[in-house]
């Protein structure tokens, strides 16, 4: 009886209706469907790709695990710590940093700057000297080789591997008493400039310089290191390495994930997408009441069947289930060419790159499996919830006169 109940649905879905109107509103209520399908899914890839780029822009600013010390600047016993970082079969790589603001000058220009020292083993961490879209690397033979960031270079107008020109970094020296000559105020070193990457914001005023030259400055002993940054084998792996290591390290030590570090900045994107979700969630629930409209007038129009197949002895369960798989049948209907239409629609920008949010970048997009099941479930859970409600017509409603 049930299968009954599901093929006159199906007719009536795909038969010709007893008015135009009632044939309308059914097509209508699919293609609202569709259309709210489509475009729930297109965002929520939209903010799939966004999270990517996102990715991109601040994976030279952090790595996979970044370890400090909690008891001053500098990381205490570093040898042990190299000794427990080289053991551990999780890690790829790690590198030493030193990282400190300073004021740099060059022909007569200023700027504050941030001066990030690194060691020859960053780029393995890091790799930063992929990005570099003008110049080399620091071949690290000599301390005041160093890369800077673009926007800082145009400000301050340096001249990219001349020998002829260097710039200026000052280091406020800690202290107190009365100061007697210049060298009391700062360390000063002459830096060449020997390439340029884009900050993409993330980097912005940045100078990578061999860990040498910020040691000097700071007059720091050898291998000291503010944080060691670490790449793993499989970044997936992160949370079990990190106590893993702060078991291994003991106190003092401090130890971030690539999220942790970044926690504010992916909060506020998983609020925005959040609420983007809610809100196109809503969009769909609204959509929902043409389905609603839908079932209506359906029963409107096939009342006098109703009442036909009431008297046969057609159970009114099963007419209520006749009109509740129809609301189903346009719910699947508008989700499943939502769906396509939405994945269509996703690799057009792939490919075209047709929608930008500027001159240069096109709106990100990245086609997920679970997105599929997000807008799936959405769209269903409203669309059964409604047809549910609206098929719960009543026997005397079909037999009055």
């Amino acid at each position: 009886m049930k299968n009954i109940a599901f093929y006159i649905a199906s007719r009536y879905l795909l038969a010709k209706k007893g008015s135009t109107a009632v044939t309308f509103i059914t097509w209508l209520a699919v293609g609202a469907m569709t259309v709210a399908v489509a475009a729930m899914f297109v965002i929520i890839s939209v903010f799939s790709g966004l999270e990517d780029l996102n990715k991109d822009l601040i994976s030279n600013l952090h790595s996979d695990l970044t370890l400090k010390s909690t008891s001053g600047k500098t990381i205490k016993n570093i040898d042990n710590v190299y000794k427990i970082l080289s053991s551990n079969k999780e890690i790829s790589s790690f590198s030493r940093v030193i990282e400190e603001k300073v004021y740099i000058s060059f022909n007569g220009k200023g700027d504050i700057a941030y001066l990030r020292g690194v060691d020859s083993a960053y780029i393995k961490v890091n790799p930063i000297n992929k990005e570099i879209f003008y110049g080399t690397y620091p071949s690290f033979k000599y301390s005041n080789e160093v890369l800077m960031e673009n926007s800082l270079d145009n400000r301050l107008s340096i001249p990219v591997d001349s020998s002829n020109h260097y710039a200026t970094v000052f280091m406020p020296k800690p202290g107190t008493g009365i100061i007697n000559k210049e060298e009391d105020i700062y360390n000063k070193r002459d830096i060449l400039v020997t390439g340029v990457f884009p900050g993409k914001d993330q980097l912005d005023s940045y100078i990578i310089s061999p860990i040498e030259l910020t040691e000097e400055l700071l007059n720091l002993p050898k291998k000291s290191a503010y944080q060691i940054v670490i790449k793993l084998k499989n970044p997936e792996n992160a949370d079990a390495v990190k106590q893993n290591l702060l078991s291994s390290l003991g106190k003092n030590i401090e130890i971030k994930t690539k999220e942790e570090e970044n926690a504010a900045f992916w909060k506020m994107i998983n609020t925005e997408k959040l609420f983007i979700y809610l809100i196109f969630a809503l969009v769909i629930f609204i959509t929902t009441f043409n389905l609603a409209g839908a079932i209506i007038i359906l029963q409107l129009d096939k009342k006098e069947q109703a009442k036909s197949l009431i008297s046969l002895g057609f159970p009114l369960s099963h007419l209520r289930m006749t009109y509740f798989y129809t609301g189903i049948l346009i719910v699947v209907s508008g989700v499943i060419t939502g769906l396509i239409m939405g994945t269509a629609l996703c690799y057009f920008q792939l490919y075209t790159e047709f929608f930008r949010a500027n001159e240069v970048l096109p709106f990100p997009v990245k086609i997920v499996g679970k997105n599929y099941l997000i807008v799936a479930l959405t769209a269903s859970l409203f669309g059964i919830t409604i047809s549910w409600f609206f098929s719960k017509i009543s026997k005397e409603y079909i037999t009055k006169n």
